[in-house]
This record gives structure tokens, C-alpha cells and sequence, in this order.
């Protein structure tokens, strides 16, 4: 009678979402006489949401044994289609496929028509997604979403209308994937799908939400898995990823301090042994944070714990060697990163990174070709901050290229943009770029007034890198504030000094011969000269160059 007591005791704790203590009153019933296959198969649930992996995996093998033995088949399959489901998930994928395998082949020896064949699609699908093969991946999804409305199985329902989602975004058919990713939260946020579903559907929106800068769903569903987690506070798993996606939100809104403290959280989370592959966001979103306050060692070692556990570490690492002045090994990492990406998803993550390294290295029409690229998705996901992104990205090409005025309508309306987002670096670094065509306008009361006020938001964050990059700019010795000079007119008067042709100094920048035309008379302008030696003169005489 004890034992029955505690066993009924046990099973109501874990409907309740206890699952600390369900796991404990299980694991001592099952020391004492070996439990049934369900309880087995809750147990192994419990197991896996208190972050005891290895421990879920044997006991969901024992139950799924167990219902063997009762010739209990549909049962045995769905416990090896979930074991195998999380190895994956933990990047175990030879000892998930060979569960997967096991689970099929019941299904298939015994002619069971049942809802673990419509959660094996699930897989199969997701390996079409990430190769690309999205017509294949979006019927496979579906046929899994049917195969839930036929079995009545909300937590399959919502995996193909995620994943059918997830495809459609990928197509290029953004609003209608987002409204079935929103319709998928609707059913996790009513309760519909179970704990282990609702988690892996909670973290998969909020990363494509991520992927195509749709900030305003990523904070809304990243807050409501926060108070999902918190609701169960002895959930391990999703834990980590919810800090991860929480640093990135605080890193967009400028709480930097904040957003530090939960990326080393979550990395310290994922981390602990065996490990999750999770981890690899958790480093790199420290990685970026430290980048950008001026800590370039903690940076560097952050990207290489990422690339350890699995994540890209680029354009990060890119942008880290182009702040400590290695341009070339910048440049050379995103054209590798360009040449190796097809997918649109991925492209869009690291090719506003990929336009400032390439404008830096004076490629300019290959970052144009980058921001044409850009503002077409841009166009087609229709995101605030993409489009703010995107537009930025376009006006410093038009700002290099010697474009000023259409340069200055694409900065200031990409500020408007991110001012609005409350975007506080970006907007920031937007003005540091409209002084820069203010510049080249010769207005630097607008440009020292533009930069001061870039500076101050710079301050507030602790952007140390940028800081020292508007000193720079609006220190009293500096040349284009004395004489208006912008850096591309001295790199051309620098070329003028040498001997170059126009051609010659159009082939060097990778601008137009009347491009070079149009810089060559605004310095005589601004210099109050009129000849080439005379300019050159000028500029050793006052050591412009």
C-alpha cells in the first residue's frame, strides 16, 4: 500500500510539472520493486528535464524494453523514436539514427499504423531542410501534421506546422511562415503539446525569429519562455538556450552589463558535462559582446569555445581581426564564409559584416554586390530591422563610392529606423557614418556635432573600440577637420602624391574615373588649389599624408 501510495503520489507531482521531486519518490520506488513500463517512460522524462541525461537515456531504454516484453509495440517504438529524438538534439546523431532505425522497423515488422510513423517524418524532414530541398521538406512536414490531426496528437501537430513554417521562411515566403510559427506558439501557450515539445518548439522560434531580425517576436516569445521556465524551476533543458536569446536581446537594446552576465550563464549552463550543443550560441553571443566593449582576448578566446562546440564563429571572428587591424585576414574569412553559404537564412547573418570588411579593404564593388544582396532580402522577410540593417549597409557603399547626398537620405533614414527599434549601438554607428558624409560635404559642424553625439551613446554602452575610433575622428589635429578632407580624399590626394593617373587611382579604389574626377576637385577646393603638384605640396607641407 506504501509503495502504491507513493507511486500515485509520484504520478501526480509529475503531472503537476514537479519534476524534481517526481524523479526522487520514482528513482526510490523503482529501488524498490522495478517499476512498470509507463512509469519507466515518465521517469526518463523527468530524468531528462532535471538535466540528467545519461540517466533518461537508460531508463527510456528500459522502458522501452519493457513494453517489449508486453508486446506493447506502438508503446516500445514512440520510447525508441524519443530517445533517439534527444540524442540528436545532443548532437549524438549515429546513436539517434540507430533508435530512429529500431523504432521504424517496429513499425514496419508489425504494420502499425500509428502516430510514432507521423513523429519519424519529423527527422527525415529536417535533414531535407538543411539541405536545402525544401519542396521535399515542406510535403514532409505537412504529411506530420496531418498525421497528428488524424491520431489527435497537438504535440505532432505543432512539430509539422513548425517545421512547415520553418520551410516557408526559408523559401522566401516569410509572412506566411511567421503566421504559422505565431499559430504553433498558440498551441504551447494553451497547454496543447508536452513539456519536452513546448521547449524544443519555444527555442526554435525564437532562433528563426533571430535569424531573419524579427526583434519584436523574438523578445515577445524569449519573455514567454522566460516565465515558461521559471514556472518550472526545476527545469534544466531550454534553460540555457532562453539566456542565450535573452543576452541577445538586452545586446540590441544596449544593456550590455546585463547581457554579459546571462551569456556567461548560459555558457557555463550548456557547458556542464555532457554538454549540449547549444553551447556554441552561448560563446559566440559572449564573444560578440566582448568584441564590441574592447576586450579582444576574452573575444577571441569566446569565438574559439564556439567553433569547439560546433558554431560558426564568423563574421564575429571576421570583425574582431578587422578591430585589431587585420584586414586582409578579415576580408579573407568572409569571402571563404561568402563562397561556402548558399542558404538565404544563413547569408543574411553575416552579410552587413561581410559589406564594412570589404568597404574597409576598399573593395567596393563586391560590397555593393553584398548590399544589393541584402536589401533584396531585405525586401522579401519585410522586418524593421532588417530593412534598417539593409539600408545601412547600402548608404556606406554610396558613402565610399562618393555618393553624398544619396548616401546621407540612406543613413538618416536607416538612424530614423533604428532610433525608433531603440537600437541604441546601431543608431550610434549610423551617425558616425552620416559625419562621414557630412565630411565629404565639407559641413563639419554637422559632422563633429554627429560624432560627439555617436560618442556619448558610445559611453554609455562602454564601447571602448568605438570610442577610440571618433577620438580619432574629432581630435583637434585631425587634418579633415582643419582643411575637410575626408579619409577617401586623402587616400586619393595620397595616390595624386604618387603619380597615379585618374585611371590609375580608379583601378586602385575600385571606384569610376569620374568618381576620382569629382574627389580630385573637391580637395582643390578645400586646399585652395588648383593643380595636382600644388596639391601634393600642400599636403606634405601641412603632413596630411
Amino acid at each position: 500500500m506504501e509503495r502504491f501510495d507513493q507511486l500515485g503520489k509520484a504520478r501526480e507531482l509529475y503531472k503537476s510539472h514537479s519534476w524534481a521531486v517526481a524523479r526522487n519518490l520514482l528513482l526510490e520506488a523503482d529501488g524498490q520493486t522495478q517499476l512498470e513500463p509507463a512509469d519507466l517512460e515518465n521517469l526518463a522524462i523527468a530524468s531528462y528535464l532535471t538535466g540528467n541525461d545519461p540517466e533518461s537515456d537508460d531508463i527510456l531504454t528500459r522502458a522501452h524494453q519493457g513494453f517489449l516484453n508486453l508486446d506493447q509495440k506502438e508503446d516500445a517504438a514512440r520510447c525508441a523514436f524519443w530517445l533517439g529524438f534527444k540524442l540528436m538534439m545532443r548532437g549524438e546523431y549515429a546513436r539517434g539514427g540507430g533508435w530512429m532505425s529500431r523504432a521504424g522497423r517496429i513499425l514496419e515488422e508489425n504494420q502499425l499504423d500509428c502516430v510514432v510513423a507521423g513523429y519519424l517524418i519529423i527527422p527525415a524532414a529536417l535533414q531535407k531542410l538543411s539541405e536545402g530541398r525544401y519542396s521535399i521538406a515542406r510535403k514532409m512536414f505537412n504529411q506530420a501534421l496531418e498525421a497528428g490531426k488524424r491520431f489527435d496528437d497537438p504535440s505532432l501537430c505543432a512539430m509539422g506546422r513548425l517545421g512547415h513554417g520553418q520551410t516557408l521562411i526559408e523559401m522566401g515566403e516569410a509572412e506566411q511562415g511567421v503566421k504559422l510559427l505565431d499559430e504553433t506558439m498558440a498551441a504551447v501557450e494553451a497547454d496543447e503539446v508536452t513539456p519536452i515539445v513546448a521547449g524544443i518548439i519555444y527555442c526554435a522560434v525564437i532562433e528563426i525569429c533571430q535569424k531573419i531580425y524579427d526583434l519584436h517576436r523574438a523578445r515577445e516569445w524569449t519573455d514567454a519562455l522566460t516565465r515558461w521556465c521559471e514556472s518550472q524551476p526545476d527545469l534544466v533543458p531550454f534553460r540555457g538556450q532562453c539566456l542565450v536569446r535573452r543576452a541577445e536581446i538586452m545586446q540590441f537594446h544596449g544593456t550590455w552589463e546585463d547581457a554579459v552576465e546571462e551569456s556567461e550563464k548560459a555558457c557555463k549552463l550548456l557547458s556542464r558535462p555532457p554538454g549540449e550543443p547549444a553551447a556554441g550560441e552561448a560563446y559566440y553571443r559572449k564573444g560578440e559582446l566582448y568584441r564590441i566593449l574592447g576586450d579582444f582576448p576574452q573575444a577571441e578566446e569566446a569565438y574559439q569555445n564556439a567553433s569547439k562546440w560546433g558554431r560558426q564563429p564568423q563574421p564575429g571572428l571576421a570583425l574582431l581581426c578587422l578591430a585589431k587591424g587585420q584586414t586582409e585576414v578579415s576580408k579573407k574569412m568572409v569571402l571563404r564564409l561568402y563562397s561556402d553559404t548558399n542558404k538565404r537564412l544563413k547569408r543574411v547573418q553575416f552579410l552587413p559584416a561581410f559589406v564594412d570588411i570589404l568597404l574597409e579593404s576598399g573593395d567596393t564593388r563586391q560590397a555593393r554586390e553584398a548590399a544589393e544582396e541584402l536589401n533584396e532580402i531585405a525586401a522579401d522577410i519585410d522586418t524593421p530591422y532588417l530593412t534598417a540593417i539593409a539600408t545601412c549597409a547600402y548608404g556606406s557603399v554610396l558613402l565610399y563610392e562618393g555618393e553624398q547626398d544619396m548616401a546621407l537620405k540612406q543613413l538618416r533614414q536607416s538612424w530614423s529606423a533604428w532610433e525608433n527599434l531603440e537600437i541604441p549601438y546601431e543608431s550610434a554607428r549610423c551617425r558616425v557614418l552620416i559625419a562621414r558624409a557630412c565630411l565629404d560635404q565639407g559641413d563639419t559642424e554637422t559632422a563633429k556635432m554627429e560624432l560627439n553625439a555617436a560618442k556619448w551613446v558610445f559611453q554609455q554602452l562602454g564601447a571602448v573600440p568605438d570610442i577610440q575610433r571618433v577620438d580619432k575622428q574629432i581630435g583637434p589635429d585631425r587634418p579633415e577637420f582643419r582643411h575637410g578632407l575626408t579619409p577617401r580624399q586623402l587616400e586619393v590626394l595620397r595616390h595624386v602624391a604618387g603619380g597615379l593617373s585618374n585611371r590609375e587611382i580608379a583601378g586602385k579604389l575600385y571606384i569610376s574615373e569620374r568618381t576620382v574626377e569629382r574627389h580630385i576637385s573637391d580637395i582643390f577646393n578645400k586646399l585652395n588649389v588648383s593643380s595636382r603638384s600644388a596639391a601634393t605640396s600642400y599636403a606634405y607641407e601641412h603632413r596630411l599624408l
